[in-house]
């Protein structure tokens, strides 16, 4: 199945599937894009509804452009594509993974979303930005006094970035939500995802040999398996 591509207030976005009332809006983590891998595997799963995704700040397409991958500018993305859809479809669904749960988390907790499905999803950017801290050594006087640290991750830490998480906590959760992790996962912490799933009344499930990036088969079969069985009625 291959995506139309087209471009909504300049982001490029990609519409899967045949014509349908509902529409699942897609959100990719870091150093992914609008046509990876569990975005098409959504799109063939989900034979009753479209799926639409875009491309963040400095991916996919958006790689040489100026803006910047930072939570506001993802927010701000984000709700322009949520207005899309919202206007265009009667129904509307969301799927976003890892970095791109948090933003969503940012962004749609006061839109009319029926369904949420997040996959490795980051729920507390604020306890991740603490881990990579402790994990570089790096302290808060630090990041300050230099503003941006690359890490040998890929991941650059950013003194605004730091001080919008810690202005923006996550307080209204309010979407029925279904979460898929790995049991390997070594860069989301498990006790952070159970307290987000109990104070938001999230279901969990964890597929225990994949690690915080599904991409094994076996690790696209248990994501296959989890969307067939949660989706409902609104993905047939």
């Amino acid at each position: 199945m291959e995506p139309r591509i087209f471009q909504t207030d300049a982001i490029p976005c990609a519409l899967w599937g045949a014509d349908s009332n509902r529409v699942i809006v897609a959100v990719h983590g870091a150093q992914s894009h609008k046509e990876d891998t569990p975005f098409r595997l959504l799109a063939q799963t989900a034979q009753g509804c479209q799926v639409l995704s875009f491309d963040l700040p400095e991916h996919g397409a958006r790689r040489e452009q100026s803006a910047l991958c930072k939570p506001p500018v993802c927010v701000q993305d984000l709700s322009a594509v949520l207005d899309y859809a919202g206007a265009r479809w009667d129904h509307v669904g969301l799927f976003a993974v890892s970095m791109g749960a948090y933003f969503s988390l940012l962004a749609c907790g006061d839109r009319r979303i029926e369904r949420a499905w997040f996959l490795s999803p980051v729920v507390d950017m604020g306890a991740l930005i603490h881990s990579m801290m402790a994990w570089f050594d790096v302290s808060p006087e630090r990041l300050e006094r230099e503003r941006t640290i690359p890490t040998p991750m890929g991941q650059t830490l950013c003194w605004d970035s730091f001080c919008y998480v810690r202005e923006h906590p996550i307080c209204h959760w309010s979407i029925p939500t279904e979460i898929l992790t790995g049991g390997r996962d070594t860069l989301c912490d498990p006790a952070v995802t159970a307290n987000f799933v109990k104070r938001f009344s999230c279901r969990l499930r964890t597929a225990e040999t994949a690690e915080h990036w599904f991409h094994t088969e076996e690790d696209l079969s248990a994501l296959e398996r989890w969307l067939r069985e949660t989706g409902g009625d609104f993905i047939r």
